[in-house]
């Protein structure tokens, strides 16, 4: 059975990968932090596959929730997901000298110890049956800086996370990731910052929401790729900003 979980997968981004993978024939374990009601696209897009559906709530900053969670899916649909997304996190803006050890552990625990902890749950379901892990990061792990300060470390710790368990859960699960550019500007963006920050893009263009739901499509496919990253970033990663794009003065 071709079973996708995607954490955060009824809003945004989330809805995206998880539209697209329904056209893949996924069935879908959409998780929200509380009432999973996907989004009217997505449910557009699942009603034209045909693909079963069922929305899970988990906090992932409980314990006891994130250890739950793939075991209920398997519940649900009565077997194990063959496709884990780890999409879902938390962002919100600190710097270095404003950080607070709160700030840090509460992104740490949703960014990188429930997708830690769903990741190992996820492939002791499968039980040396073949399946495939996708994280998604940030591009801005290229070249870090300071703005979100705790968010970005949440993701390089993903990212690094990415690597170990490509190593250790091989041969049987394949972890991979993608990194997206800004894809779906929050209100804070007016049209002159969005364009300007467009303007210094190596592409001048940042990625549609169904570009880096096809990297993750492709990945989850790709039999003989384990350990990589894939940035969907308008090429982002190419340049060292000083700032996150909001933030960026006139002129960069």
């Amino acid at each position: 059975m071709k079973l996708a979980i995607v954490t955060g997968g009824c809003r945004r981004l989330g809805a995206a990968i998880a539209a697209r993978l329904a056209t893949e024939g996924y069935s879908l374990a959409l998780h929200a932090s509380a009432y999973p009601e996907p989004d009217d696209e997505l449910l557009e897009a699942i009603e034209a596959a045909g693909v079963q559906w069922q929305g899970i709530a988990a906090d992932l900053a409980d314990p006891v929730q994130v250890e739950n969670l793939i075991p209920a899916v398997a519940d649900l649909f009565d077997g194990p997901p063959s496709l884990l997304v780890n999409n879902a996190a938390q962002f919100n803006d600190d710097r270095p000298e404003s950080v607070t050890m709160d700030a840090l552990l509460s992104h740490y625990s949703v960014n990188c110890a429930a997708p830690a902890i769903l990741s190992k749950s996820f492939a002791a379901q499968k039980r040396k049956a073949s399946g495939s892990i996708v994280n998604i990061l940030d591009q801005r792990i290229a070249h870090p800086h300071g703005d979100q300060f705790s968010y970005t470390l949440s993701k390089q710790a993903l990212s690094g996370m990415t690597d170990i368990l490509a190593r250790e859960l091989a041969p049987d699960i394949r972890v991979n990731a993608v990194a997206p550019g800004l894809t779906i500007p929050t209100v804070d963006y007016t049209t002159e910052v969005l364009e300007r920050a467009e303007a210094a893009m190596p592409l001048e263009a940042f990625p549609a929401p169904a570009q880096i739901a096809d990297a993750v499509s492709w990945l989850a496919q790709a039999e003989a790729v384990t350990g990589q990253t894939i940035f969907v970033d308008g090429g982002a990663h190419l340049k060292s900003f000083s700032a996150d794009f909001l933030n960026l003065p006139v002129g960069s």
